[in-house]
C-alpha cells in the first residue's frame, strides 16, 4: 500500500529519496580506502568527491521523477512509492528547477574537487569531462526525448558511474596513480549497486512495462532477473575473494558479514509476490552495499 503524501516538504523528501544517498557514498568510501591502503588518503578528496556524488544522485533521483511521470511510467497505476509529482504537491516546472539547481552544485562541488585534487590540465579537462559525462547520464536517464533508461541501458550506466568511474576516479583522485588491484573492488561495487538497480525495476516491472520502459526485467521477465540478481550479489562477492587471494590483504574478507545480509535480501526479492514486498529489498541491498565497503576498508587497513 502506498504511504500518502500530504505537504510539499514530504513531496520533495520523497523526490530526494534520502535511502539511495548510502549507495551513492559506497564507491567513494572503498575507492578512499584504497587510497588509505596506498598511504594516499587525502581528507578534502572524500568531502569533496562525497559532496559532489550527493549532489548527483539527488540530481538523478530528481530527474527519475520528472521523467517517468512525463513518460507515464509514475502512473497512479505504478505500485512502488508514490513520487513527487506523480503527488500532485510539487508541479514539473518546479522539478524542473530543482533539477537545473542540483545540476550547477554538481558541477561547482566538481570544479572544486578537481581544483584541490589535480594540476596538470590534461588531468583537470579529462575528469571534467567524465563529470559532464556523469551529469547528463544523471538526467538523461529517464528525462529527454530519449531517456537511455526506456531503452534498457540504466544497468550499464550504474556499473560504470557507481563501480568502475566511482572507486577508480576517487583512488586515482586521492593519489594520481592507477592500481591494477582496485579495478577488483570496481567490479565489485558495480555488481552491487546494478543490483539495486535491477530490484528498483523489478518492483516497477508492471508499471515499466506499460509505459514503454524496456528495462532488464521487462525485457527478461521477472523470474529471470531475480536470477540475474543472484549472478550479481554472487559476483560482486566472487571479486572480493579474488582480490583476498592476489593481495593477500585476509582481513577484508571481513565483508562477508555483509554478504550474508546480502543473501537476505535475494531470498526476500525472490519470494516477494507484489512490489510492496519488494522495496523493503531495495533499501536493505543499498545499506548492504555500505557496509560491505565499510567491512572492507576496517579488514584493509587492520
Amino acid at each position: 500500500m502506498k504511504k500518502e503524501i500530504k505537504t510539499k516538504k514530504e513531496a520533495w523528501l520523497h523526490a530526494v529519496r534520502l535511502r539511495t544517498l548510502p549507495l551513492a557514498l559506497a564507491s567513494i568510501f572503498a575507492g578512499s580506502f584504497l587510497a588509505a591502503w596506498q598511504e594516499s588518503f587525502r581528507w578534502e578528496i572524500l568531502v569533496l568527491a562525497s559532496l559532489t556524488t550527493i549532489f548527483l544522485q539527488i540530481l538523478s533521483n530528481l530527474s527519475n521523477d520528472y521523467g517517468d511521470t512525463v513518460h507515464g511510467a509514475d502512473s497512479a497505476e505504478r505500485q512502488g512509492p508514490v513520487r513527487a509529482v506523480q503527488s500532485g504537491l510539487i508541479s514539473l516546472p518546479e522539478m524542473k528547477r530543482a533539477m537545473y539547481l542540483f545540476g550547477v552544485l554538481s558541477l561547482f562541488s566538481g570544479l572544486l574537487l578537481l581544483f584541490v585534487a589535480v594540476q596538470d590540465w590534461k588531468l583537470f579537462a579529462l575528469f571534467l569531462g567524465l563529470g559532464l559525462a556523469a551529469i547528463w547520464a544523471a538526467i538523461t536517464y529517464t528525462s529527454g526525448s530519449n531517456p537511455y533508461g526506456y531503452a534498457g541501458l540504466g544497468d550499464i550506466s550504474v556499473f560504470v558511474f557507481f563501480g568502475l568511474l566511482g572507486v577508480l576516479g576517487t583512488f586515482f583522485l586521492h593519489t594520481l596513480s592507477f592500481e591494477p588491484m582496485t579495478v577488483i573492488i570496481a567490479i565489485s561495487l558495480g555488481c552491487f549497486s546494478t543490483a539495486v538497480l535491477n530490484i528498483n525495476n523489478i518492483r516497477d516491472i508492471e508499471s515499466d512495462e506499460k509505459a514503454g520502459k524496456r528495462s532488464i526485467p521487462v525485457r527478461i521477465g521477472r523470474q529471470k532477473a531475480i536470477q540475474y540478481n543472484w549472478v550479481l550479489i554472487m559476483s560482486g562477492n566472487f571479486w572480493l575473494i579474488a582480490f583476498t587471494t592476489t593481495t593477500r590483504e585476509w582481513y577484508t574478507l571481513l565483508a562477508f558479514l555483509a554478504y550474508f545480509l546480502m543473501l537476505k535480501v535475494g531470498v526476500g526479492v525472490q519470494k516477494a509476490k507484489n512490489s510492496a514486498e519488494t522495496d523493503p529489498c531495495l533499501k536493505k541491498m543499498a545499506m548492504s552495499t555500505l557496509l560491505w565497503v565499510i567491512l572492507f576498508g576496517i579488514g584493509l587497513l587492520v
